[in-house]
């Protein structure tokens, strides 16, 4: 009885074996392994154009390791937000496509007159690609095709992280000072010297007002662009308050504006203005000249 319960069961991975050898989708006569959606090094990418729904479209441009915006005076780009999408669109090894007719195409939105957004690569002025980005089957999850192909994939990414528009790829760190040596403002005066900070006046700056003010500079975030009928006022415009910042990197001087209950902005080291939290303004406009001093009379 044993030796015939042996047989079978011989048998039976016998036959499985033949069924896998035969269906198994690598030996199926005329099988191809999908092809992966991006089709070249990311490192050949050194211009990225993005477009959108609303015929928005920006350019972003590698020059020395950093990514800019040409459209805004070379200003910097966040260059996470661009190695993320470089980094979702270089579909995983593994992966494998959801669709691939054309009805698919424009239900997921993703054909070339049907997207949410349009996502092409250059190296130099050579197109490496054209990619479509269109609805969301998940949470930050969006469906994505390569032009060249009918595949269709679902990649981790979301549209709102690849605006059309150039200010939303603008870097909101631009101008932090993570190291200051020197800081001048309109009534008072910072030198650090060894470990500490001593004021213009030889004082000993009270410590929770420099930690304030080291601190937002560190820390500042600007919200965008100012816009254009603001840029040319605060052109002509004076300062509320003026910083002189001196850092291992060099010297900047950076003007804050209070204009129609908005606030902004200018830094000598970009050609624009940039809007401002409220928050920071005050954090900034706020520090006590004689505390920071250390005038404790």
């Amino acid at each position: 009885m044993k030796r015939n319960l042996t047989s079978l069961f011989l048998i039976l991975l016998i036959q499985i074996g033949l069924i896998a050898a035969v269906y198994w989708p690598g030996n199926k006569p005329g099988y191809a392994p999908p092809i992966p959606m991006l089709p070249f090094a990311l490192d050949r990418v050194d211009t990225i154009y993005v477009g959108d729904e609303f015929d928005n479209e920006t350019m972003l441009s590698e020059v020395g390791g950093r990514w800019l915006l040409p459209e805004l005076e070379s200003l910097p780009a966040d260059g996470a937000m661009v190695e993320k999408l470089l980094d979702s669109v270089a579909t995983r090894e593994g992966s494998w496509p959801v669709a691939n007719s054309v009805a698919a195409s424009q239900r997921f939105r993703v054909a070339s007159y049907h997207y949410r957004r349009r996502i092409s690569f250059f190296e130099g002025e050579e197109l490496l690609g054209t990619f479509f980005l269109g609805t969301s089957p998940g949470f930050r999850k969006i469906y994505a095709r390569n032009e060249d192909q009918d595949a269709i994939y679902s990649i981790l990414f979301s549209a709102q992280d690849a605006p059309g528009h150039t200010g939303g790829w603008l870097d909101k760190k631009l101008l932090q000072t993570r190291a200051p040596v020197r800081i001048s403002a309109d009534a008072y005066s910072l030198q650090r010297d060894g470990s500490g900070w001593v004021s213009g006046m030889g004082g000993v700056p009270d410590e929770r007002e420099l930690e304030a003010l080291l601190s937002t500079l560190r820390n500042l975030q600007i919200d965008g662009l100012a816009s254009g009928d603001a840029q040319r006022y605060l052109a002509d415009a004076e300062a509320d308050l003026v910083f002189a910042v001196e850092s291992l990197a060099g010297k900047i001087t950076l003007e804050l504006f209070h204009l129609d209950g908005k606030h902004y902005i200018h830094s000598s080291e970009y050609p624009l203005f940039f809007t401002l939290s409220a928050y920071d303004y005050d954090r900034l406009a706020s520090i006590d000249y004689r505390m920071i001093s250390g005038d404790n009379s």
